[in-house]
């Protein structure tokens, strides 16, 4: 997923604020379920970060263009592990494994099927 990057999403000297790059994580995770057709939400079903290991390797910076690749790295019973790498034309800016838990009726939940394929097909 590409983001351009504006003036909202820096500090006053055109650097990318720190946390930013944890919602352009969340923006690629979830625009891959919209890119498969699954509604979130659906059925009182979520899913809810419960870790998240960040590395920040080169700031972005004011009209940068950057790109968020999103990778499954392992699934378990009730989450999945989420690589999120983050560049700038080849340079890598940033990378975070975020582990994500599926929750319904907000109670730790088995993915089902349906989730586990979508989610086998991105490893």
């Amino acid at each position: 997923m590409k983001i351009r990057i504006y003036y909202e999403d820096t500090d006053a000297g055109g650097v990318v604020y720190h946390t930013n790059y944890i919602k352009y994580c969340e923006r690629a995770r979830s625009q891959m379920f919209y890119d498969d057709g699954k509604k979130l939400g659906e059925n009182n079903c979520h899913f809810v970060v419960k870790k998240i290991d960040a590395e920040y390797f080169k700031p972005a910076y004011l009209g940068d263009l950057i790109e968020v690749k999103t990778e499954i790295l392992e699934l378990k019973g009730t989450c999945a592990n989420v690589l999120h790498t983050i560049y700038r034309d080849d340079e890598k800016l940033f990378c975070a494994k975020i582990l994500i838990v599926f929750i319904k009726d907000w109670r730790p939940t088995r993915l089902p099927n349906d989730m586990r394929e979508f989610f086998s097909k991105n490893i």
